[in-house]
This record gives C-alpha cells, sequence and structure tokens, in this order.
C-alpha cells in the first residue's frame, strides 16, 4: 500500500477573490475540505511546502494525513486549480475519507523482470498502452502500483488487465472487456526477417513439377 504523505494547514477566515489573491502574495495557497458529513472548512497552506509534495509526485492519489489546528484528519486531493502561465498551485480541494469509502483513482504500472522475459529477449519491444489504470479501490487501501511480472511472456503476446493480480476488493472502472495494458512487438527488422523466413519454406525451389516428354 502506498505510505501516507503528512501536511499541516491552517484554517482561514479570508474569503472570495480579493482574499486568496492576498493570501497567495504572502506565498500561502488557498484551499477547502469537503465531505464526510461535516461542513466545508476552508483552510490556507504554505505554498512551498505544497510545491515540494507536488514535485514528488500521486499527490492525487495518495492518503494525506492532513494537520488542521490541533486535530488530523485523513483526506485525498480531488482538485488542484494551477495558473495557466507559471503552472502552479492556486487553490486546492481535499475530500474528507470515511472508513469504508471507495474512490475512483488511477494507479501507475509497474514492469517487472523485463530483462527475463522470453519475448524481449528475442528482441521484442515492450510496447504500452496503458502506463496507469483507473480502479475503485478503498479509500484505505489504496495500492502504490500495480505489478506486471513479464518473466512469461514471449514475442507477441499481449497483456490485459486481467493478466495483473489486483487488490482485495479493487475493480477496474472499465467494465465488460479484458482491455490491453500492453504488448511485446517485433521490431519492423526482426517481422521481416521472419515473413521471409516463412515465405522460403512455402515455397521449395527444388521441387521440379515439369513432366518430361518421350519424342521418340
Amino acid at each position: 500500500m502506498a505510505e501516507n504523505i503528512s501536511l499541516n494547514v491552517e484554517i482561514r477566515k479570508e474569503v472570495g477573490k480579493g482574499a486568496a489573491r492576498a493570501l497567495r502574495r504572502n506565498n500561502l495557497v488557498p484551499g477547502i475540505i469537503y465531505g464526510g458529513e461535516q461542513d466545508p472548512q476552508a483552510i490556507k497552506i504554505k505554498f512551498n511546502e505544497l510545491l515540494k509534495l507536488l514535485k514528488k509526485g500521486r499527490f492525487m492519489s495518495t492518503l494525506i494525513d492532513l494537520g488542521v489546528g490541533n486535530n488530523k484528519e485523513q483526506v485525498i486531493c480531488r482538485n488542484i486549480q494551477k495558473n495557466v502561465v507559471k503552472d502552479l498551485p492556486t487553490h486546492v480541494d481535499f475530500m474528507r475519507l470515511s472508513e469504508n469509502a471507495s474512490i475512483n483513482l488511477f494507479i501507475p504500472i509497474q514492469f517487472q523482470n523485463q530483462n527475463i522475459c522470453p519475448g524481449i529477449k528475442r528482441g521484442g519491444v515492450l510496447t504500452v498502452v496503458r502506463p496507469e489504470v483507473e480502479l475503485i479501490v478503498n479509500a484505505k487501501e489504496i495500492p502504490s502500483e500495480l505489478i506486471v511480472d513479464l518473466s512469461e511472456f514471449e514475442l507477441g503476446d499481449t497483456i490485459n488487465i486481467s493478466n495483473i493480480k489486483l487488490p482485495e476488493g479493487a475493480k477496474p472502472t472499465i467494465t465488460g472487456r479484458d482491455f490491453v495494458i500492453a504488448n511485446i512487438q517485433a521490431p519492423s527488422g526482426l517481422k521481416s526477417s521472419e515473413e521471409e523466413t516463412s515465405e522460403e519454406t512455402t515455397d521449395d525451389p527444388d521441387t521440379d513439377t515439369t513432366e518430361e516428354t518421350d519424342t521418340d
């Protein structure tokens, strides 16, 4: 399971666009916490602390232990508004999580044992169709990644969602089909070589089908 993120925030009384701009000038980012059958709570976050966590990645798919004054709440980030020019955070939305809550998250896929994969050792190339998959997961058991073991995949094989062992209780948001995650393709040069070999075996030059006629 993914390791939780810790972040401290402060309750804010300032509301409105003018107050939000003033916060940003003071290196603070306005935000809000909602959900969990409680009233929404306006907060403010230190810009540098938030930016540091965002640069680490997976901020929107990891549980966050949010320190709010003397209290702690377990939340997940549901939206980050950013400056369209500088691509820096300008507002953050957090959602409180109940014990049995289920949420939709994109979980990254890790491909293991590429060095011993039979298809890759024969010259094949791993082509990733989906580097991450959207799952419905228990909010308290968010996986950090999904693992694909390539140790038995051959040249030309397709890796589908059914080839991945999902965490207990997790299920894809895409239903009704065994969708593709990746495949192991032969490079164009290798394909041409195999096609030529196939053609040679079907066209035997030593076979003479001409009948000789005795004219004497």
